[in-house]
């Protein structure tokens, strides 16, 4: 029997959440080629330490309905309001990866009050100046041509599998990494590229008034560390925690220093004002 429950928010699209546990709610987000499978590794750890918590497919992911139009990437962050009122959580403690990170950035203008802390994972405030129109262009048709001519997501999940996680990565972290990918909604998929390549507003930091604390694996090559030290700078209530030996999936490769009562207990106690992942290390 798995360690937590899918359950479902009745709406148009439908969401898919999996959940485990009883406490302060903490819900974890997935980056554009994941689900709410890669949390797989946190619900039991977190719940054991007295959470509820909560992995959401986000619309046209794993278990959750597509739609029809185009998407607006703040569309994702409405969802997370969804999930809230389904719950009945008037706040919640929030965790993202990559994508997801950009949501909760996102989410947080719009629902503050909704947000007791964040956790931001192996993520980025704003694309770079460099990143013009005409690069954003590309970006998308790189990935979005090779799925219109046919391929499926699965033909493209090895390369960029490799990527993405860190030398010190198992070969088990691989296929699961690649099985994420695998599952992928095409469509939806080709929608959420465009839609975050062209979403062109940048997260207020200064303004961030809530714990925050930013977790970037040490050996990350899309998301670098150096990115969280620069945000961490500009927000006037968090810290950086680097974890070694991790690429840009880290609660997928070191689950042991991201969860609580792990093998380096490094990991915030249950509090309305502490964010639900890794301290830093002593």
């Amino acid at each position: 029997m798995a360690d937590w429950t899918t359950n479902y928010v009745a709406g148009t699209p439908r969401l898919a959440y999996d959940s485990a546990g009883a406490g302060p709610l903490a819900v974890f987000l997935h980056g554009i080629g994941g689900n709410r499978t890669n949390w797989h590794d946190q619900l039991p750890a977190f719940a054991a330490a007295g959470w509820g918590a909560v992995a959401l497919d986000a619309r046209g992911y794993g278990l959750s309905d597509d739609y029809e139009g185009a998407l607006d990437f703040s569309d994702f962050a409405h969802a997370l309001s969804r999930l809230s009122d389904h719950l009945g959580a008037a706040q919640a403690h929030l965790v993202g990866l990559s994508m997801g990170g950009r949501v909760l950035m996102d989410f947080y203008p719009r629902y503050r009050e909704r947000v007791a802390t964040l956790t931001l994972c192996d993520t980025f405030a704003a694309f770079d100046a460099s990143f013009t129109p005409e690069r954003r262009a590309a970006f998308v048709r790189l990935r979005k041509d090779p799925l219109v001519a046919g391929k499926e997501p699965i033909d493209i999940a090895p390369t960029v599998a490799k990527t993405l996680l860190g030398p010190a990565a198992s070969a088990a972290h691989f296929q699961r990494l690649v099985d994420s990918m695998a599952a992928l909604h095409k469509a939806s998929y080709i929608k959420t590229v465009a839609a975050t390549a062209f979403y062109d507003r940048a997260a207020d930091l200064p303004a961030i008034r809530v714990p925050c604390l930013l977790v970037f694996g040490a050996d990350d090559r899309l998301t670098p560390p150096a990115i969280g030290a620069s945000m961490v700078t500009r927000m006037p209530d968090a810290r950086l925690h680097v974890i070694p030996d991790a690429g840009h999936l880290v609660n997928i490769e070191r689950p042991e220093v991201f969860n609580p009562r792990g093998v380096q207990p490094c990991c915030a106690p249950v509090s309305k004002r502490e964010p639900p992942a890794a301290r830093e290390l002593p």
